[in-house]
């Protein structure tokens, strides 16, 4: 094992519009959701994955080389953090430290850079860092996300920082097999008109191991989303209580049957069957707990997958 070479490229907007409730921080969302004062979410889930593998290496007493760009896109996070005792850390000049924000041609760029000098190439970020990296390498060199994105379709992510650490270990060891993995994203023009639909990219080589995420999140509700609204409507609903309606077509389907349509992708707010908040953000659901002291979370797993609000 020793003697690999490891690459890891940080989107550092990857997730920052989420507490703002944001459907995504590409581009403009990005930058936007910076000048509010949005917490960068991306270097905590990069320093949470690198802790993570330096412990496993130091298990099995073995190192990697990791090449990195400059600054906020890798090198500056590991230097705040304490020192790696397995991981050599190697920053390749591919952009200018200076630049703020940075964009997805950074992105790109700094993936060419790297392609040639790495056995696997680790991102940081969501569905619109997946497509970057797919526009960059294509299936040139195995390829292996950690989640930090408020969209995070693709199956070509670990389902968490410590698991993308356990995946890295089984390539580095012989004991994952690559696969191509779909690169998806959000259909930007339904996206508009408040239905989620999926466009396929491309695919990406990724290490399949436990801890990967098996396929695209699957939507449309699935078998049995009518009884439960139902359900929830005729015997769950109470009067006098603020219900927070998490994203998703079970609970919109809930909504309706309440007699209120939510939005498909936000959180809305309802009470004594009126919405008194739609698409709401972080600080907005907080002051609305405030105003209203009982409150009920209603949530829905992510269909395919099992998760409650998504990976990132």
């Amino acid at each position: 094992m020793t003697g690999r070479v490891l690459g890891l490229i940080v989107n550092p907007l990857a997730g920052i519009g989420g507490r703002l409730g944001f459907k995504g921080s590409d581009g403009a969302y990005g930058v936007r959701a910076l000048m509010m004062g949005a917490e960068l979410v991306a270097p905590r889930r990069t320093r949470a994955f690198l802790e993570a593998l330096d412990d496993a290496l130091d298990h099995l007493g073995s190192e990697v080389r990791l090449l990195m760009p400059p600054g906020r896109m890798g090198a500056s996070i590991v230097g705040e953090m304490h020192r790696l005792r397995h991981i050599a850390v190697e920053a390749v000049p591919c952009v200018d430290p200076r630049i703020w924000p940075t964009t997805a041609h950074d992105t790109v760029r700094c993936a060419r850079a790297l392609q040639d000098r790495v056995d696997l190439l680790i991102f940081v970020g969501g569905d619109g860092t997946a497509r970057d990296i797919l526009n960059a390498v294509d299936m040139r060199l195995p390829v292996l996300g950690i989640p930090s994105g408020v969209k995070v379709y693709s199956s070509v992510f670990a389902v968490n920082p410590q698991a993308a650490a356990r995946v890295v270990i089984a390539f580095l060891e012989g004991r994952a097999r690559l696969e191509e993995r779909l690169v998806v994203d959000v259909d930007e023009e339904e996206f508009r008109r408040d239905r989620l639909v999926l466009r396929t990219f491309g695919k990406l080589l990724v290490p399949a191991a436990e801890g990967v995420v098996e396929s695209p999140k699957t939507m449309g509700g699935g078998e049995g989303v009518e009884d439960i609204a139902r359900f929830f409507a005729d015997e769950l609903y109470r009067d006098c209580t603020l219900y927070i309606l998490g994203p998703g077509q079970t609970v919109a389907r809930i909504a309706e049957y309440l007699g209120v349509k939510k939005t498909l992708l936000g959180v809305d707010a309802l009470h004594n069957r009126r919405l008194v908040g739609r698409d709401l953000d972080e600080k907005s659901l907080l002051e609305l707990t405030e105003r209203y002291p009982r409150s009920v979370l209603v949530l829905s797993p992510i269909g395919g997958q099992g998760f409650i609000l998504g990976r990132g």
